[in-house]
Order: structure tokens, then sequence, then C-alpha cells
């Protein structure tokens, strides 16, 4: 007797797992839809802003000899006057210069202190 009530739990669970193996296959295959949706919203996404940022024409300048996408008039709409102060005198500051400039002649115009290391830009060369 204890044998078939043993062998009746076992099919009994091996039925209960069986649905749950079911039930994970359909969430992974709905997860899986929802990914490919979800890659294809980014990839026209990123497509579409890839083309605004184009048709900006944001202009390539050069910093500290390198052609890099940016600088004044990047940004439509923004005037320099509505930059900050301080940047408006870095940007006085390179078009002074008339040729790339390195971050410690900037700061040298500035009167930054540049023998102490931080008080420039740490990413930048100079």
């Amino acid at each position: 007797m204890m044998d078939l009530e043993i062998q009746e739990r076992i099919a009994a669970r091996r039925a209960e797992l069986v649905g749950l193996e079911e039930q994970l296959v359909k969430q992974l295959a709905e997860a899986r839809d929802e990914l490919a949706v979800a890659e294809r919203v980014w990839q026209r996404m990123s497509e579409q802003l890839a083309d605004e940022r184009a048709q900006a024409g944001s202009p390539v300048v050069q910093v500290a000899g390198r052609a890099v996408k940016g600088g004044p008039g990047a940004w439509p709409g923004v005037l320099e006057s509505a930059l900050p102060a301080e940047y408006q005198r870095i940007l006085a500051c390179v078009r002074a210069a008339g040729s790339p400039v390195a971050t410690r002649q900037i700061g040298e115009a500035l009167g930054v202190d540049t023998g102490v290391r931080g008080k420039l830009e740490p990413c930048a060369g100079g």
C-alpha cells in the first residue's frame, strides 16, 4: 500500500512540475518577444536621434589638436551670453589664442594655480 501512495505522490508532483515547466516556457517566449520589440524600438530611437543630431549640424572644432564635435553653437537656441561667466571667460581665452590650446594655458590665462594637480580638469591634457 505504501508503495502505491508514494507512486501517486510522485506522479502528482511530476504533473505539477510539467505544468510549471510549460508556464515557464511560455513566459520565456513572451519575454523574448518583448525584448525583440524593445530592441527594435531602441534601434529606431537611436537612428532618429542620430538623424536629429546630424540635421542640427553640430560643428567640429579643434580641442588640443583633436577634432571634437561640439563647442559654441553646438546647442541651437542657446546663446553664448546665457553660459556661466566662467565658461564665457574660457571661450574668450580660446578665441584669443587663435589656435588649439592646452588646459594649462587656459588655466594660466584665467589665473588658476596650474601648479596644483587637480585644479584643472583631471581628464584634460596640458
